[in-house]
């Protein structure tokens, strides 16, 4: 990413101070990201969408704790599943990750037939707040992505600045190398 949105303007919400702290917020956001998509993930991008950005990364299946019986326990992937992806979605103006959203991935092949098309759930990291879950693919290759991203319902403050997210985002990353796995 190049070039960031112009910066959001002060209005009855938001001060200068508050909004230049956001931006120090999705500042570090967008390293972390970063970070995930280039040094960790076996691969991974980002893309600018009117209002925001999409990314993503792609890693080997992996186990994660899961509440069961108001208990952490953890749960190894099932044994069909070979990849993570992750999906963080951003505010192109201060680079925040936005929760709440309903955000779906579908992964086609080569030659476009689809191998699936996922709900991706919001997933806690300590690293990076992110969607993903993990997937069965029939093995390494290239793929295409395409994240779709509903219109969040959720109220805004700000007449000034709460204009954004109005529209349903398509995302799309086509042949991207997918290294499958078992973390």
């Amino acid at each position: 990413m190049n070039g960031q949105k112009p910066p959001a303007s002060p209005s009855e919400e938001a001060d200068r101070t508050q909004l230049d702290l956001a931006k120090q917020e999705g500042t570090a956001y967008f390293r972390s990201l970063e970070y995930m998509a280039n040094k960790v993930a076996a691969n991974g991008a980002t893309q600018e969408c009117g209002d925001v950005i999409v990314g993503f990364a792609q890693e080997k299946a992996e186990g994660m704790y899961r509440l069961r019986n108001q208990e952490l326990v953890w749960e190894e992937p099932p044994q069909d599943e070979n990849c993570h992806f992750e999906v963080t979605v951003i505010d192109a103006t201060d680079r925040r990750f936005i929760p709440n959203l309903d955000v779906t991935l579908t992964v086609t092949d080569g030659k476009g037939n689809e191998v699936g098309s996922e709900k991706m759930p919001f997933l806690w990291h300590p690293g990076l707040y992110h969607y993903g879950r993990n997937w069965a693919l029939p093995g390494d290759g290239r793929y295409n992505l395409v994240v779709d991203i509903e219109t969040p319902e959720f109220p805004r403050h700000d007449k000034v600045n709460g204009r954004r997210y109005a529209k349903p985002i398509k995302a799309h990353f086509p042949s991207v190398q997918v290294k499958t796995g078992r973390g």
